[in-house]
């Protein structure tokens, strides 16, 4: 069966980018142009992992990860943040929230398997 990745991106051709390259890795992609679409989406699906950007209108990507810790099936749950923000004290404010780990736009689909394939696994 194969794994299931929350992508969260106010872009909607980073999403399609992202889900092209998780879908051709076999796994299965819930895709979500905010936080808060994301919250309302993983309440009817079973999450194996999460991607997110970090600046989206109606709710950031920080804001996102500290809700998805609150829940019980998303607790431990390894969350990668995909964004363009590179500063040491936002990557820091990631780990504060709860981000499993960190990528840096622009990327390739290979880095992205890579890095997932090392959280996920």
């Amino acid at each position: 069966m194969s794994k299931t990745a929350l992508v969260v991106d106010d872009s909607r051709s980073l999403r399609c980018m992202v889900r092209e390259t998780l879908e051709w890795a076999g796994y299965s992609v819930l895709p979500c142009a905010n936080g808060q679409e994301a919250l309302e989406t993983v309440g009817g699906h079973a999450v194996d992992f999460v991607i997110t950007d970090v600046n989206m209108p109606v709710m950031d990507g920080l804001s996102l990860v500290q809700r998805l810790r609150t829940m019980p099936d998303l607790e431990f749950a390894p969350i990668l943040i995909l964004t363009t923000e590179a500063s040491d004290s936002m990557k820091n404010r990631g780990r504060q929230a709860g981000a499993t780990g960190w990528m840096v736009k622009p990327f390739s689909p290979e880095q992205l398997l890579q890095v997932i394939a090392r959280i996920v696994a």
